[in-house]
């Protein structure tokens, strides 16, 4: 996904995605792991997806938000 979509989740949706993510790369490991893995990109794939979750929950911390910033500001 791209970042733009991820602002517009709200906090509560985040989590619950970055849960998702990190089990799914954790998968993805075992995978690698045992040579089942198809896909070598998706390991780094699901990583800057979960690091743009974090990134997008740090700045609403920061900002002192925790809903989706307007795309004005």
């Amino acid at each position: 996904m791209k970042a733009q979509q991820y602002r517009e989740m709200s906090t509560d949706e985040l989590q619950s995605t970055l849960e998702e993510l990190q089990r799914h790369l954790f998968d993805l490991r075992a995978q690698a792991a045992t040579e089942k893995l198809e896909n070598c990109r998706s390991v780094a794939n699901t990583r800057r997806d979960v690091a743009r979750i974090k990134t997008i929950m740090r700045q609403r911390q920061l900002s002192g938000t925790g809903q989706p910033e307007k795309a004005g500001n």
